[in-house]
């Protein structure tokens, strides 16, 4: 797999998840947890020092999560690693997960195991920046139905990874495919509210549009043309941008 494509891939991944269903709509309630805020006083006016403490408190439930997803595309990719010589297997069989859950995702299979959700709740979050950092990891153990399939196919990618560093990369790719628009929403609540109000009669659009991404991903991976799309790509690539990457 090019190791390009993989991080352009899981970023835009990790997007889909944020505009998903099952993140996007809850953000202000999140936002409002982790900080001790209510949505109304986060829409308002904010000094710097506020604006500052809301986004400290962001950065560290991001961290949260990223810590969670890392760790298990560390995983995947490792016992990648240890059945090296059945590299070929693997690769067949991440591509086909891949499938199926983009087939999932846009809908059009409806499969109970991934619709299932194991939700660690923290009634009262803890005191401080840790308990945000708290939060973020039982967001990402408990991760809901819309970000689980799609973080899977990232993590199926992540177990045919060439090395651990590779699938690590792609699981941090994937986190800041998350993890950024969260933090620009963050700064700007205000105008995150107005713009999903808008937003929100485009989201099965979005949703299939992301199953169907994930269906070429995987049927790319399962064939091995990745690597040929990967080549492709960066013959595309201007030379002066090729030496600064």
């Amino acid at each position: 797999m090019g190791q390009g494509l993989g991080v352009a891939v899981a970023f835009s991944a990790g997007l889909f998840s944020f505009l998903s269903p099952c993140v996007l709509p809850l953000f202000p309630s999140y936002i409002s947890f982790i900080t001790g805020m209510s949505v109304a006083d986060l829409t308002a006016d904010l000094s710097a020092a506020v604006r500052r403490r809301v986004l400290l408190h962001a950065v560290a439930f991001v961290l949260g999560f990223s810590m969670v997803f890392v760790a298990l595309g560390a995983s995947f990719s490792a016992v990648g690693q240890f059945l090296l010589d059945y590299r070929d297997v693997i690769r067949r069989v991440g591509g086909a997960l891949i499938v199926l859950f983009g087939l999932y995702i846009a809908g059009v299979l409806k499969l109970a195991l991934l619709g299932r959700t194991t939700q660690w709740q923290i009634r009262e979050k803890p005191a401080g920046y840790l308990g945000s950092l708290a939060v973020g990891v039982t967001f990402a153990i408990g991760w809901t139905p819309c970000v689980g399939p799609i973080l899977g196919a990232i993590l199926s990618l992540a177990g045919t990874a060439e090395t651990v560093g590779r699938g690590v990369g792609l699981l941090v790719a994937y986190s800041a495919g998350l993890g950024v628009p969260f933090l620009l929403s963050a700064l700007a609540l205000g105008p995150f509210l107005r713009f999903f109000k808008r937003y929100r009669p485009f989201i099965p659009v979005v949703e299939r549009a992301a199953g169907v991404i994930l269906i070429v991903v995987g049927v790319l991976v399962f064939t091995n043309y990745y690597v040929v799309l990967n080549a492709w790509t960066i013959s595309l690539t201007p030379d002066w941008l090729l030496r600064r990457l």
